[in-house]
């Protein structure tokens, strides 16, 4: 509990950051300032317009992408199922960018569309996972989810090529960011992580005795098919939304759970808590990192994540004993 509040003090004090730093001229000082409530009406503007809605985004998409890389590693039964590699975020991105081609930019559309494109994706993921010779070694499922992602990344780069009025959104879009997103967007899908949230909480016990062997969970009373379905709704709803909102965003769900697990032990239950403050430490740090390092430009977020990720993906391959989830 005392690490977890450690967490908790961190993920403020980065939370603080985020609204301070930043390209502009707004800088730590005046947003300072503004805070104590003394700031002018531009450095007012900053912050409660562009920074703050952008802090609060990152924590939602934290979150989601961090809780559905551990729920599907964990009924994947498999340490490198994560969305992003597996084509789960690339389902999601390729269902947003064909209905921006076909003219629709609400962003109640996006969020229902990325969902269903995420779900499509969890089912094929877990097919393969179910596959014989695939499923059992986590490096032939990356490689098959790589394929997936890969599929889908041709075919959205055909979209840009299909339809030019619709390109620069897009292209915007696909390359991760937080950059320019509105708390509108926020709240249009709230709903859908509160209904991921009430579902991760249900089957988080169901899930853990999952661990032990179907018979055993059988045994304690829980139905194996039904816990999967509901994994798979909630990555879905989760990856969703984290996608309608910023775009598709890799290896947050690799190495947010590897490091839960690093500090909680191999309890989902307890990886799943250690998820919610460590996923939103992730994607702000990075996103802070990406308006710094080139300002007054911008890097996309996906980069920044994919630096931290890739170390991560080759420790756990390269690794004598993959940990056994």
């Amino acid at each position: 509990m005392q690490t977890w509040l450690m967490l908790a003090g961190l993920l403020i004090l980065v939370c603080l950051a985020s609204l301070l730093f930043g390209a502009g001229e707004v800088g730590p000082l005046r947003g300072l300032h503004t805070l104590l409530g003394e700031g002018d009406e531009e450095a007012r503007f900053v912050l409660s317009s562009l920074r703050g809605p952008r802090a609060l985004i990152g924590l939602a998409v934290g979150m989601a992408l961090g809780v559905a890389g551990a729920l599907l590693q964990a009924v994947a039964r498999n340490p490198l199922a994560e969305p992003g590699l597996l084509g789960v975020s690339a389902g999601a991105a390729f269902a947003v960018a064909l209905v921006l081609v076909l003219g629709a930019s609400a962003t109640t559309l996006r969020v229902g569309v990325a969902q269903l494109g995420a779900l499509v994706g969890c089912l094929c993921v877990l097919g393969v996972a179910r596959l014989r010779g695939v499923g059992g070694d986590p490096v032939r499922l990356v490689l098959a989810g790589a394929a997936f992602s890969g599929l889908l990344g041709a075919l959205t780069s055909l979209l840009l090529l299909y339809d030019q009025r619709a390109a620069d959104e897009i292209r915007f879009w696909v390359v991760g960011s937080l950059s320019g997103r509105r708390l509108e967007d926020l709240v249009v899908v709230a709903p859908s992580l509160i209904v991921a949230g009430a579902i991760t909480l249900l089957i988080a016990r169901p899930l853990a005795s999952l661990a032990l062997g179907e018979r055993v969970a059988t045994g304690l009373g829980h139905r194996p098919w039904l816990v999967r379905l509901l994994v798979i709704v909630a990555v879905a709803l989760m990856v969703g939304a984290a996608t309608a909102l910023a775009g598709p965003i890799a290896f947050v769900g690799l190495v947010v759970p590897y490091a839960a697990r690093a500090l909680a032990g191999p309890d989902i239950r307890r990886t799943l808590w250690f998820c919610l403050p460590l996923g939103p430490l992730m994607v702000i740090l990075a996103d802070i990192v990406s308006r710094l390092l080139v300002a007054p430009s911008e890097l996309p977020l996906g980069v920044l994540t994919a630096m931290c990720g890739a170390p991560v993906l080759v420790a756990v391959v390269r690794a004598r004993r993959l940990p056994t989830l």
